[in-house]
């Protein structure tokens, strides 16, 4: 006797809901079809993004001086000319579609989930096979090798989610991401990049040999695939072991200032961190200008092993940049060590799920385990991430660079 093909589908124990969960088609989600009364639970993005960029900060006030033109080291030339090959091969119709000025408001129109607007860019689906892996070209001159291939196991397990529930087959795929180029690419000026979709969105500012890397959100439901044409890709497990040897170094008095909450459980958490979309992340989508405060254990009562540890957890989102990029974050977090913070939610087993938050005034870490969507696990399991990482103080998107390069070359006398 054939088994049913929802209980093939079973991952860890759960499964698909039976006719799927959203209203979704090519990636969009149908917000008429979803009763008004939910509708509060997704991120209003286009909303956000009219409003004057600010950047996250912890009271509302940016603090200056954090960022500063500086040659890293890092060649812009590779970037740069793949950058020009992808637009070379481009119809004047497709340049109209995934090319915007560098400091467009289309940089803020993205969303880990499915937008409810029409998206902008290019669908990597949609176009020619060369042309998207001139696209996919331009991602991997700008990351490190770490970097590049988490950015591909996203897209892959994305594909893989679509294949384990037999859902949403036109969306759940390895494809079916948006693509947009901000600027003229130079090795000089200016212009940057952005992918986006469900699970992945890295936006990547380059300015000479300056380069920033935030928001950059990557999860994956689930984050192994066990089966099927992905089976053995993985992710995170380097984010989730660094952030469990840190939280298990912490003595007792350093615990009752790091752990907000013991459990992950929605019953015993907080509304407002226990969302369907967002779960416990508060910089997520559409929040870009986000008050968030500091909480938890400050990093100046740690240990030296305990701060080497925390360094290392850093490095294991920092390693996605190329290595003058990445080196230059990390000295950066390094000067500020002493008001970096941790907080954690839930527990700290081998099995158990849980989220944490690492808060700097040049940088904020957010992980967390989620909540089924496509399987249908009420509660945060492990095998469902979201992370994502912010540059606060006006350093997402590049902007604070951006805004001191023009006051350098281009104010008018």
């Amino acid at each position: 006797m054939m088994e049913p093909s929802h209980e093939k589908a079973r991952y860890r124990g759960f499964g698909p809901y039976p006719d799927g969960m959203l209203p979704l088609t090519r990636g969009e989600l149908d917000l008429s079809a979803i009763p008004p009364e939910f509708h509060s639970l997704f991120p209003q993005v286009p909303k956000a993004a009219e409003e004057p960029f600010v950047g996250i900060t912890t009271d509302g006030h940016v603090v200056p001086d954090l960022y500063a033109l500086r040659d890293t080291g890092w060649d812009p030339e590779p970037a740069t000319k793949a950058a020009s090959a992808f637009v070379d091969s481009l119809t004047s119709e497709q340049r109209k579609t995934v090319l915007f000025e560098v400091d467009a408001t289309e940089w803020r129109m993205w969303i880990n989930a499915f937008p409810t607007w029409d998206p902008h860019g290019l669908r990597l689906e949609d176009i020619e096979p060369g042309q998207r892996d001139r696209a996919l070209a331009i991602v991997e001159a700008c990351l490190s090798v770490t970097g590049f291939a988490d950015t591909r196991t996203a897209m892959k397990l994305n594909a893989a989610l679509g294949e384990l529930i037999d859902q949403y087959r036109d969306t759940l795929t390895e494809y079916a991401y948006f693509f947009a180029l901000f600027g003229t690419p130079s090795p000089t000026e200016p212009w940057g990049w952005q992918l986006w979709g469900h699970h992945l969105d890295v936006h990547c500012f380059v300015l000479g040999h300056q380069l920033v890397l935030t928001p950059t959100f990557m999860g994956a439901e689930p984050a192994e695939a066990d089966r099927g044409t992905y089976k053995g890709l993985r992710l995170f497990d380097a984010q989730r072991n660094a952030g469990l040897e840190l939280r298990r170094s912490l003595r007792p008095e350093q615990e009752r200032l790091a752990v907000l909450y013991a459990s992950m459980r929605a019953q015993d958490l907080p509304a407002d961190l226990a969302g369907l979309a967002d779960g416990r992340h508060l910089g997520g989508a559409g929040q870009d200008n986000r008050i968030i405060p500091y909480e938890g254990l400050r990093a100046e009562g740690l240990t030296l092993p305990q701060r080497d540890l925390l360094l290392n957890l850093v490095s294991t989102y920092a390693d996605r940049l190329p290595s003058g990029p990445a080196d230059v974050l990390l000295t950066d977090v390094e000067r500020h060590l002493d008001d970096t913070h941790l907080a954690w939610i839930g527990g700290a087993g081998d099995d158990e799920s849980f989220y944490y938050r690492i808060h700097s005034p040049v940088l904020m870490i957010e992980y967390d385990c989620h909540q089924g969507i496509f399987l249908d696990n009420p509660q945060p399991e492990p095998f469902h991430v979201h992370t994502i990482v912010r540059t606060p103080n006006g350093g997402d998107y590049g902007r604070d660079l951006l805004r001191r390069h023009l006051l350098k070359h281009h104010s008018s006398h």
